[in-house]
């Protein structure tokens, strides 16, 4: 095992290593307020390709028509309605005239807006520091932790967007838990695998359910519940529709600058979720410490 992977559990868990200075925040410029704006708001792809472009034009935007904003985006009139009314507003005047209570009182200087790519990134900065700012206390955390450290086996429930985030977690995890059952695929065999999964002593599911929320996912946590499984969740919002058949819900906000989402912030506490199961797990660093020995035996990484 490289040290990559061996550091979760055996170099980083202990450490009073106390965090870096907080590195300073982007200048508060007219595309960085466009994208505040646009934060926290589901847009479709088409509405997306509309924020997008007045990201692009942050200084010219509030200045624009409606049709003006459309042929810039490459869609139609109404769509550009249908975003001011999806950000909150009665329609795009109401936008424009918002736009232009908050544009600064002259152009930013040449070549210090960030562009759209930027953007997404400082957005996921952000959700990071809410979610540092979340663990700040540390009990939901380690709950979470002492669930899945407890139960023998535990199943990692994951579809769709949010597969990648539960295998990841479910691979790092099989080498400190004795029984990791990943959940990465849906149908009708789902929920005969919950069942084998009871039968064979599981007391908690691990989910990350991220957007879009399938239905699937709201199915299987509800027979999951039924069979009396405890549902630890890992969603993008305290209020997403998976709150409700959760015993104990983290949140982690996802991206949405982007055609498609970003899951830094999920993702970063899957990886935190595993530190705090290995505190529980006795055995953690002693199944590292084989695993190393026998992947040096095999060879199997490039040193």
């Amino acid at each position: 095992m490289n040290a990559a992977e061996s550091r979760p559990a055996a170099q980083g868990r202990h450490t009073a290593e106390g965090p870096r200075a907080a590195e300073s925040r982007p200048a508060d410029t007219a595309a960085a307020r466009l994208q505040v704006l646009f934060e926290g708001h589901r847009l479709t792809p088409t509405q997306r390709r509309i924020a997008h472009s007045m990201v692009r034009r942050a200084a010219d935007v509030p200045f624009l028509s409606s049709v003006e904003l459309a042929e810039l985006a490459g869609v139609s009139q109404p769509s550009v309605t249908r975003f001011a009314v999806a950000l909150g507003f009665d329609g795009y005047p109401a936008l424009r005239r918002h736009l232009r209570e908050v544009a600064p009182a002259g152009p930013a200087p040449e070549g210090t807006a960030p562009n759209e790519y930027q953007q997404a990134v400082q957005a996921e900065i952000e959700n990071l520091r809410h979610l540092a700012e979340a663990l700040a206390d540390p009990r939901p955390v380690r709950r979470a932790g002492r669930m899945l450290a407890a139960s023998r086996p535990l199943p990692v429930l994951g579809l769709r967007a949010a597969a990648a985030q539960a295998y990841g977690f479910a691979y790092f995890a099989a080498k400190v838990h004795p029984d990791v059952r990943l959940l990465d695929e849906g149908g009708t065999m789902l929920q005969d695998r919950i069942t084998a999964a009871v039968d064979a002593g599981a007391s908690a599911l691990l989910c990350f359910a991220l957007p879009r929320h399938p239905r699937e996912v709201l199915d299987t946590l509800t027979y999951a519940k039924e069979a009396g499984l405890s549902v630890v969740t890992v969603a993008d919002s305290a209020f997403a529709p998976v709150a409700k058949v959760s015993d104990l819900l983290l949140p982690a906000a996802v991206g949405t600058g982007l055609a498609f989402d970003t899951a830094c912030a999920p993702m970063l506490l899957g990886r935190v979720l595993l530190e705090a199961m290995c505190d529980d797990l006795p055995q953690a660093q002693t199944r590292l410490e084989e695993f190393d020995a026998r992947a040096a035996a095999r060879g199997l990484f490039v040193e």
